[in-house]
């Protein structure tokens, strides 16, 4: 790191204190691709008032960042990122059911609010809601990412999204204001918000599920984790589903059809299991992947005139 990171570090300090805040972390450690270099900083605030100081401070500072959750989403570069990482995820993931006495709540009412904070595990919270014997979040049981991330790209599996049961966000811009925006305002559509990746920021999210039968709820949850377990490569880390669905097609099964099952390059590999996944076998760099992703998207557009278009983010450099 140079004098200018070292100035940074130490004033970062000050706001977020020592335990948060890291020198040079390998952000391999923080994508579920288990892919990426150095961060030259990587912080976790712990609440909002650390996030709009930190957000200020590097704005005045003109230090890129970006804020990630558990990086489900995500290709970090193998030179790492110049600046800044904001990561709200298990330090920042409180929730609240909103009544007075949760229990005789949830046994009353029809439908029952809960705010979470967007570091909150989208898989810890479903289990969670499941143990209020409440309904609704079952799709959402296996999908690897955070509340924050979920709402930002509208994350979505077996027949539900996360728009069906968002009222509304918290989200903090780049100035460091925050503003509520309800569902409608939150402009959902097929893995995409108004949010902007990286620079919106959400605080907190309400919720609305339905009280309904714990036995069934847990069942419909094994029925989708054994669905998971067959149907996707969970043995290796990946970034989950590479490619956003073509209108009218699946990707997955437009690259198996063009024959790019169980390709690879370098350590990237199309999985065997599940063609609309890549998987890092062990030692797959950034440029593996993005090469991977050029070769598919190259041989699907010359077979079929469709080009696909990327679902997962990639960052640094």
């Amino acid at each position: 790191m140079n004098s200018n990171n070292d100035i940074l570090y130490s004033d970062l300090i000050k706001i977020l204190g020592e335990d948060n805040v890291k020198k040079s972390e390998p952000m391999k450690n923080h994508t579920t691709f288990r892919i990426g270099g150095d961060a030259d900083l990587f912080v976790t605030p712990v609440n909002a008032a650390q996030i709009h100081d930190t957000v200020i401070y590097l704005k005045k500072a003109e230090v890129p960042y970006y804020v990630v959750g558990n990086g489900s989403n995500l290709l970090v570069s193998d030179a790492g990122y110049r600046g800044v990482i904001i990561q709200l995820y298990s330090r920042f993931a409180g929730y609240e059911i909103l009544h007075d006495n949760c229990e005789s709540a949830v046994d009353k009412a029809d439908v029952v609010y809960i705010r979470v904070q967007s570091g909150m595990s989208i898989i810890k919270l479903a289990s969670i809601v499941a143990g209020y014997s409440l309904s609704g979040m079952e799709f959402a049981s296996g999908i690897p990412g955070s509340i924050g991330g979920g709402i930002m790209m509208n994350a979505g599996a077996y027949g539900g999204e996360m728009k069906d049961i968002v009222v509304s966000a918290s989200i903090m811009d780049e100035d460091g204001n925050i503003r509520k925006l309800d569902n409608k305002e939150l402009e959902f559509g097929y893995r995409t918000s108004v949010l902007r990746p990286g620079k919106d920021i959400v605080i907190d999210v309400v919720i609305a599920l339905h009280p309904g039968n714990q036995t069934e709820i847990r069942s419909r949850m094994a029925e989708i984790a054994a669905s998971r377990k067959e149907k996707q490569p969970l043995e290796y880390p990946s970034a989950g589903s590479v490619f956003k669905r073509p209108v009218g097609y699946f990707a997955g099964t437009m690259i198996e059809q063009c024959g790019l099952k169980g390709k690879t390059v370098g350590g990237a590999m199309v999985s065997p299991k599940h063609a609309g996944f890549i998987v890092n076998t062990g030692n797959a760099t950034c440029q593996d992947v993005l090469d991977l992703i050029s070769l598919i998207q190259t041989t699907v557009n010359e077979q079929t005139g469709i080009m696909l278009e990327c679902e997962i983010r990639a960052i640094g450099g």
